[in-house]
C-alpha cells in the first residue's frame, strides 16, 4: 500500500544550509541555556573539554548518518535506511519511535515556552487562557508548515539566527572577561561524575538525526544531507563548548545558578546582556517548536509514502505540495499532549528512541555496504574512512546511552515499542486498495 503515482509530489526547496539550520535548531534548544550549571556541578573545569569530547563522539555517529544518507533521496531519514537494511518491521519501529518522540518533544518544548512567557504574563500558565494560547501557537505553526516547506524553512532559519546571535555576542564578549586561573584550575572529579556529564551531553547533543528526514524536499539531498549533518555537529560543538568556557570563567557560582548564561552575561554585559540571553532563549524555544512540527510530520508522511500507514497520512496538498494531513495529525496529537500534560510520561521514552535510531542507522551504514545491496540502494556519494571502525565505534557510543537509561526510561521505551508493534500488525492486516498498491 503506497501512494498513487499520480499524487502531487513534494517540492524540493531546501538547500544544504537550510538543513544545517534545521539541525542546529533541533540540537540547540532551550536546555542549552541551563546546561552549563549542571555540567559545572558534575565536571567542574573539565566541563568545556567534556563538551568538546562528546561533540567528537557525536561526530562519529553523524558521519555514519552522512554515509548512509548519501544513498537516499526520499523523505524519512533513519526509517528509510533501516527499511532497506533490516526490513519492514524494524523500520516501522524506528519510524514510529521517531514520530512519537517528535510529537511528545513538541508538547514538552511548547510548555517550556508557556512557562517562560508566564513569568511576564502569569495568566497564560493555567486554565482556559493556557489552553487557548496552546491552540493558537500550535495552530499557527501547523498553518506555516502546511503553506510550504520554503515558508517553514524561512521561519526556522530566522529563529536559528535569533538564538545564535545572542550566543555569539555572549561568547565573543565573554572571552575578554574570563578569569583564566579559575577557568583552568584543575578540579578533582570522579569517574562517575565524568560519566554523568557525558551521558547528559549525549542527550544534549541529540536532535541532528532529524536532518535527513525532509530528504524528499531537499535539492540534491545525497550531497546536501551529509554536509548539513557534519556542519551541524561542528557548529553545535563550537557554540556549546565556548559558551561553557565563558560561563565557567565569568560566573563564580555557576554550578548553583538556575539561569547560568543569563547570570553570566549580567556579570560582564549588565542587565542588557541578561535580557539578550533571555531573548535568545525565547527564540530558541520557538524555533525548536516549529522544527519539531516540520520533522515530526515528515516522519509520519514517510511511513505512509512507503505503504506502512494508510495513504491518508501521506496526502500531499495539491497547491502547497506539503504533507498536509501528516502535519495536521502531528499538530493535533502534540496539542492533546500539551494540554493534558501526558507528554511528561511519554517523553521518558525518548532515551530508548534515540538509542534505537542511532544503532539502526549506524548498523544500516555497515550493512548497506554489502555487495547484495548494490542493486537495492544508490552508491554512496560520501564514504566514511577507515572501513567499519567509525560506524562500529558509533554503535558502541550509542549503546552507552542505554547504560545510563533509568528504569522509567526503559519501561516507557519498551511500552512505546510494543505499541509500535501493535500498530504494525494492524497496518499489515489492513485491506489494501488495488488502485494504490505499490512495491
Amino acid at each position: 500500500m503506497s501512494l498513487p503515482a499520480s499524487a502531487p509530489a513534494l517540492r524540493r526547496e531546501l538547500g544544504r544550509w537550510d538543513l544545517t539550520a534545521i539541525g542546529v535548531n533541533q540540537v540547540i534548544g532551550g536546555a542549552v541555556f541551563a546546561l552549563p550549571a549542571a555540567l559545572a556541578a558534575t565536571a567542574g573545569t573539565w566541563s568545556p573539554w567534556m563538551v568538546a569530547a562528546v561533540g567528537g563522539a557525536s561526530m562519529l555517529i553523524a558521519l555514519s548518518f552522512a554515509e548512509v544518507a548519501s544513498r537516499f533521496d526520499s523523505t524519512g531519514g533513519s526509517y528509510l535506511y533501516t527499511r532497506a537494511a533490516f526490513g519492514r518491521f524494524a523500520a516501522f519501529e524506528v519510524g514510529w519511535m521517531m514520530w512519537f518522540t517528535r510529537a511528545a518533544s513538541w508538547a514538552s518544548v511548547i510548555n517550556v515556552l508557556v512557562a517562560s512567557l508566564g513569568f511576564y504574563w502569569p495568566v497564560l500558565t493555567s486554565g482556559a487562557p493556557r489552553t487557548v494560547f496552546l491552540v493558537v501557537i500550535i495552530g499557527a505553526i501547523a498553518a506555516v508548515n502546511v503553506r510550504g516547506i520554503r515558508q517553514s524553512s524561512f521561519v526556522v532559519n530566522v529563529l536559528t539566527l535569533g538564538k545564535l546571535l545572542p550566543l555569539a555576542i555572549f561568547i565573543v564578549a565573554g572571552l575578554f572577561f574570563i578569569d583564566w586561573p579559575r577557568a583552568t584550575a584543575v578540579t578533582h572529579v570522579s569517574v562517575q561524575q565524568l560519566s554523568a556529564s557525558g551521558l547528559l551531553l549525549i542527550f544534549a547533543f541529540g536532535g541532528y538525526e532529524v536532518v535527513p528526514v525532509p530528504g524528499g524536499e531537499t535539492k540534491d539531498p545525497r550531497r546536501a544531507v551529509p554536509f548539513a549533518l557534519i556542519m551541524t555537529i561542528v557548529i553545535v560543538t563550537a557554540v556549546m563548548s565556548l559558551a561553557q568556557l565563558v560561563a565557567l570563567g565569568t560566573l563564580p557560582a555557576l554550578a548553583s545558578s538556575k539561569t547560568p548564561l543569563a547570570d553570566s552575561a549580567a556579570v560582564f554585559l549588565g542587565a542588557g546582556g541578561a535580557a539578550l540571553i533571555t531573548l535568545g532563549a525565547v527564540f530558541s524555544t520557538s524555533g525548536n517548536n516549529i522544527g519539531q512540527a516540520l520533522s515530526g510530520s515528515r516522519n509520519l508522511f514517510a511511513l505512509a509514502e512507503q505503504g506502512d500507514l494508510p495513504p491518508f497520512f501521506g496526502r500531499v496538498h495539491a497547491r502547497y505540495r506539503t504533507p498536509a494531513n501528516a502535519i495536521l495529525v502531528t499538530s493535533g496529537v502534540a496539542l492533546v499532549l500539551a494540554v493534558s500534560g501526558t507528554f511528561q510520561t511519554m517523553a521518558a521514552a525518548s532515551a530508548i528512541s534515540r538509542l534505537l535510531v542511532y544503532v539502526a542507522t549506524c548498523g544500516s551504514t555497515l550493512r548497506l555496504r554489502g555487495s547484495k545491496f548494490q542493486d537495492v540502494v544508490k552508491p554512496a556519494t560520501f564514504v566514511v574512512p577507515f572501513g567499519p571502525i567509525i560506524p562500529s565505534a558509533a554503535i558502541v557510543i550509542a549503546l552507552a546511552i542505554l547504560a545510563g537509561a533509568t528504569r522509567v526510561q526503559f519501561i516507557s521505551g519498551i511500552a512505546a515499542l510494543a505499541a509500535g508493534a501493535v500498530l504494525f500488525l494492524i497496518a499489515i492486516r489492513a485491506p489494501r486498495d488495488p488502485a494504490i498498491m505499490g512495491g
